[in-house]
């Protein structure tokens, strides 16, 4: 079990009489998903979220809402209306599979992959992207409520890693639903269009967990690292996964014992990273380790703050 902690940025939820949006997913933000991008709001070659943040990239016209790995999205991740509206088109029959993996078939313009586009009364359309073959529930020209289950989760179109893509319009212009004025500016956030405001976390732990040695970036966001199963195990190894990390951040990692600290190190970032993990261990000295509960400690730090900070435990 992991245990977290987190600081975010509580923004307001949309003013009343407003057009307005339900969550699209049936997950916990910030426990069992997570926020990995924002709409971008430099009007230049650069990209910033609408907090003048690093969570976003060029020309980004969405909000990807993002699992911690692909066996939460085999597992299946209901996607869902998050407005009243009728179903203008659907797309499905992409496979999951990431963008850059060399098995992956050419788009040909189908960059949203498998998804849906619903309009809306006032001339708003939201549309959702990277969903999983097989999964879409609604056809074209069905009426839906907002909560309706359209499909789930997937890794489908131009994406490499399992995340919901939404993006909102009004007419044919791109609104961020956490800023909806003009997406060429940022600053401090007032009124989102969101029934619930959403917080907003500028990075943060997405998993962590113990190994017997260091895990393969694959397996992690796999979400296959296996942790050690006795108190022979030849390493114990606590690994994190990160998304937002910035250039210039700390993260610190702590394994403590039976008999105490374990190993303990504060790793600094030296480049801003949409996705990172890290890992710190010891091998084993004897021939075991002393047996009892193992606890793990990651927090990311920023200028000296608290960002994130997650614990898991482990019994040998």
């Amino acid at each position: 079990m992991i245990l977290r902690s987190a600081l975010a940025l509580l923004l307001a939820p949309a003013a009343a009489g407003a057009f307005e949006l339900e969550f699209p997913l049936d997950c916990t933000l910030g426990d069992t998903c997570y926020i990995q991008q924002y709409v971008d709001h430099d009007p230049g070659p650069a990209a910033r979220d609408f907090t003048c943040g690093s969570l976003s990239y060029e020309a980004h016209e969405g909000t990807d809402f993002a699992l911690p790995s692909l066996a939460a999205m085999a597992a299946g991740v209901e996607v869902r209306a998050s407005a009243a509206g009728r179903v203008r088109g659907i797309r499905d029959g992409m496979p999951d599979i990431a963008a850059n993996d060399s098995a992956a078939p050419a788009l040909e313009g189908r960059d949203c992959g498998n998804g849906v586009a619903i309009t809306h009364e006032g001339g708003w359309e939201t549309q959702y992207c990277h969903m999983k073959q097989g999964s879409l529930l609604v056809r074209p020209g069905q009426d839906v409520a907002a909560g309706t289950p359209l499909g789930q989760v997937g890794l489908s179109g131009r994406t490499e890693f399992p995340h919901l893509h939404v993006t909102l319009r009004q007419g044919k212009t791109v609104v961020d639903p956490f800023a909806p004025g003009s997406t060429d500016s940022c600053g401090p956030a007032t009124e989102g269009l969101w029934q619930v405001a959403l917080p907003y976390q500028p990075g943060g732990i997405i998993s962590l967990g113990f190994a017997s040695e260091v895990p393969g970036f694959a397996a992690v966001r796999a979400g296959t690292v296996a942790p050690p199963t006795g108190p022979d195990a030849p390493a114990l190894v606590l690994w994190a996964y990160l998304f937002g990390g910035r250039a210039g951040d700390v993260l610190r990692v702590e394994i403590t014992g039976p008999e105490g600290k374990v190993i303990a190190q504060d790793m600094r970032l030296e480049k801003t990273q949409a996705q990172l993990f890290r890992a710190l261990g010891k091998r084993l000295r004897a021939a075991t380790w002393p047996q009892g509960s193992y606890d793990g400690q990651a927090t990311l730090l920023r200028n000296g703050a608290t960002v994130d900070s997650a614990a898991v435990r482990l019994d040998l």
